[in-house]
């Protein structure tokens, strides 16, 4: 057990680090020329699909974590997502991540390819 917890423990900063990158680059992707209007394309499409499944994410994980977490994605030319994560993991990250994986976004932007996308979620009171 100790030899698991020394790996998880070396894994777990470069893990980290990698999901800041992925956000730094779909940030980055977002404010590029063509990042506005694939952000309107995108949420034209998955916007209430979005909020349909966090509603139910939150319903069907009790008690209810409404403790807020970034998702990123990539996605592919033909607007499937790929390397879909969550941080941080809670169920109802993971609930999302799991939705966003049966979904097709419209096909992104060229460059970058992948497209990185990110979605922050909180719950304002």
């Amino acid at each position: 057990m100790s030899i698991l917890l020394a790996v998880a423990l070396q894994l777990s900063p470069t893990a980290g680090a990698d999901f800041l990158a992925r956000v730094s680059q779909a940030k980055l992707a977002e404010r590029a020329a063509s990042g506005p209007a694939y952000q309107k394309q995108m949420w034209d499409r998955i916007g209430n699909p979005t909020t349909d499944a966090y509603k139910s994410c939150l319903a069907s994980n009790t008690p209810t974590d409404k403790a807020p977490f970034t998702l990123v994605a990539d996605v592919l030319a033909d607007g499937r997502l790929g390397h879909i994560a969550v941080h941080p993991e809670t169920a109802v990250a993971k609930c999302m991540a799991g939705q966003f994986a049966s979904w097709t976004l419209p096909a992104p932007p060229a460059k970058p390819a992948p497209y990185p996308i990110e979605i922050d979620f909180s719950i304002k009171p």
